[in-house]
Formats: C-alpha cells, sequence, structure tokens
C-alpha cells in the first residue's frame, strides 16, 4: 500500500519466514530485519535506515491480533495482546512524525476494551495526538467486508490533527473482482471437506450442514464483497467456497478478493498464500491511508 501511495520504504521488520521470502522477492530493493522485535534497537533501526531521530516521516505496524480476535478465545492475558509494548519502544525512540497502528475491531468489544484503553493512554503519552477509527476496506477499492481498527498518531510539535480518508467507492462485488482473474486448478480439500461443501448455501457456512463444525467455511456470493479472508483457510476444515462451483476459491481469486495485484507472487503454495492475504491490510487500503497521510499531514508538516 505505501509503495502503491509512492512512499519510499526504508525497512521491513518481520517474524514469519515465508513473509520475509515473500516480500525479498516483491520488494527485493527494501532492507527487512528478520526477527524478533524485541531484540530490535532503536538505534539498528536509526543505522538500517540512515535516519536520525525525528527523521522519519511514518512508522508503520500491526502487532499481532490474534489475542484480540473475536475468531479466538479473546483471553485477556494472551501474552500477544502485549506485543503492542514493542511498538512503543520503537515509536518512543524514533519519534516519526506520524505513526500508524492496525489492528482488528475485536479490540473495543467487550473485556478488551481494557486492552484498547491502556493502548491510547501509551501512544497519547508517547506524545502525539492520537485517534482510532474502526474502518472497514470494502469502501477503499477492496472487494472483501474487512473491518479493522486504525490508530493514526501525529508528533504533538507539529500541531496537525490526526485524520483518515472518507469513503473512496461503492462497494465491489466479487463479480467485480474476479473478472478477467487468472484461471488456476483449486486446491485439494480434506474428504470431510469436501463431502458437505456442495450442501452449503450462498452466503451459508458449514454450520448449515453439520453442527459446530466448518463453521469457518463460508459460500460466497456473486452480488457481495466477499466476507472477511482470514489466514487458516487451508482446505482441511477451512475455506471459501466459490458462489456457484463446489470448489475452494483460488490463490488468484483470494488475491484479487484481497486488492493484491495480478503481478505480486507469493510462495510456498495454497496454505502461505492464505496466511499472507489472511494477515495483510489489504494493499488499497493502506493506499488510500497513507495518499490522505501524505496530502493531508506530511506534505503540510514537510511544507
Amino acid at each position: 500500500g505505501y509503495s502503491m501511495a509512492d512512499y519510499r520504504e526504508l525497512l521491513a521488520v518481520e517474524w514469519d519466514q515465508n513473509a520475509v521470502d515473500t516480500f525479498k522477492l516483491n520488494f527485493p530493493e527494501v532492507p527487512v530485519y528478520h526477527g524478533d522485535i524485541a531484540k530490535l534497537s532503536v538505534e539498528e533501526v536509526l543505522r538500517m535506515t540512515g535516519l536520525k531521530e525525528g527523521e522519519l516521516d511514518v512508522f508503520d505496524g500491526s502487532p499481532p491480533c490474534q489475542g484480540f480476535s473475536t475468531a479466538g478465545k479473546r483471553n485477556l492475558n494472551d501474552s500477544r495482546n502485549q506485543l503492542f509494548h514493542e511498538y512503543v519502544r520503537l515509536l518512543r525512540g524514533l519519534k516519526p512524525k506520524v505513526f500508524v497502528m492496525e489492528n482488528v475491531s475485536g479490540m473495543v468489544k467487550g473485556k478488551m476494551k481494557l486492552i484498547f484503553a491502556e493502548i491510547m493512554r501509551e501512544l497519547k503519552a508517547s506524545g502525539y495526538q492520537v485517534s482510532a477509527r474502526l474502518m472497514n476496506a470494502m469502501y477503499f477499492n477492496v472487494p472483501q467486508s474487512r473491518q479493522r481498527m486504525i490508530f493514526i498518531g501525529v508528533r504533538d510539535d507539529l500541531n496537525t490533527e490526526p485524520s483518515y480518508p472518507k469513503p473512496q467507492t461503492q462497494i465491489l462485488t466479487i463479480t467485480d473482482a474476479w473478472c478477467n482473474v487468472i484461471k488456476q486448478p483449486p486446491p485439494q480439500l480434506s474428504p470431510a471437506l469436501a463431502s458437505i461443501i456442495s450442501k452449503i448455501p450462498i452466503w451459508g457456512d458449514g454450520s448449515d450442514v453439520i453442527r459446530g463444525k466448518f463453521f469457518n467455511t463460508k459460500r460466497l456470493c456473486f452480488n457481495h464483497p466477499s466476507r472477511t479472508i482470514v489466514k487458516g483457510a487451508t482446505g482441511s476444515r477451512l475455506c471459501y467456497v466459490h458462489p456457484s462451483e463446489d470448489r475452494a476459491i483460488t490463490e488468484a481469486e483470494a488475491a484479487r478478493i484481497g486488492s493484491w495485484p495480478d503481478q505480486y507472487q507469493f510462495i510456498g503454495g495454497y496454505k502461505h498464500s492464505m496466511e499472507r492475504i489472511g494477515n495483510s491490510v489489504p494493499p488499497l487500503f493502506m493506499k488510500a491511508i497513507a495518499g490522505h497521510i501524505k496530502v493531508e499531514i506530511l506534505d503540510k508538516v514537510n511544507g
């Protein structure tokens, strides 16, 4: 998304090996720190980027969200909920002009609101004017209903309020997404999943067929945007079913739903492709946010 919005990316930080390999294949010119963010010092970031404290325009991060997700157990004490402290540590050391942080909508639901309040306190205490807003990617050229919490902060000394892009498009459908999509063979499904897939109705899921089983397997509809794509769609107990055919969607079809360019290359087969697509902030959604920040905030503070 930042690349699409004409930013110059100085450093990527990633733990997952497949994500690193995929990123390097598509963005060979961008340095990557492959490892635990808790072991990455502010000094190392400044060395790798050639920047001084306060010079960075945008610091963007998405601390792991599984502990907040409504699709999981929503354990308040999940250690993954605390990784935002590493984000804050780097934020306070780098002192960028603007930061962006993304997470799932579940962090403002139920008991997770306590952690949301803590995050807001820490971000504001870092020296930033901070705003948080639930946004849905389907209003930003992404044919997928994907609601995410987007935090935007602007450094206090810049005297500029955080702001967000307005919805840019009418809702795109699966039909819009798959126009001239590349033809690929679908992934092989587990025998158990294959046996029930034909019985799942349009816009229905596996629980319409078997109680409590395959409930995350969902059939899409040509006339609607896709449901939220999650990382676990491997074809064993979870997949996204083609609207009119009794098969899982292909990698190319999933990539279109996620707004990935056709030329983007995924590595490692269907499982890894779905992990990358399911874990991502859709590129066109991020492009809209990054482009807005560039025009409405950075161009003003940078003169």
